[in-house]
């Protein structure tokens, strides 16, 4: 009983982990336009970059995809423990191919974004 609480803890740390990457991602994503307007002072060179533009709204919605990711690792890691006290524990991976489906489809379209701008 005691390695499975464990290796529940470690990925609860797992989906922790994941939330501040992607969190962290979408802040950057956000202060892209502003990273390049400075630049663009800087080297003197004419910034065609909006006020705000794509990266905004996409940085943003990065950023609570990133705080679903802390609400779901914490909703599973109280499930799973749950169900291994009670001693009924069933593995189900569709709600984690789900979110891996969500971070392909934010994935490409920060591809998109960034093959545009450049």
């Amino acid at each position: 009983m005691t390695n499975e609480h464990l290796a529940n803890e470690r990925t609860l740390l797992a989906w922790v982990r994941t939330a501040i990457g992607v969190m962290a991602f979408g802040f950057v994503v956000v202060k892209f336009s502003l990273f390049l307007r400075q630049m663009a002072a800087i080297t003197g060179i004419q910034a065609t970059v909006t006020d705000y533009g794509v990266s905004g709204p996409l940085g943003i919605l990065l950023v609570v995809v990133g705080l679903c990711s802390l609400l779901f690792g914490t909703w599973r890691y109280y499930q799973t423990d749950r169900r291994l006290k009670m001693g009924e524990y069933r593995h189900d991976s569709r709600i984690l191919y789900a979110f891996i489906i969500l971070l392909l489809i934010l994935s490409i379209v920060v591809i998109v974004y960034l093959v545009r701008i450049t």
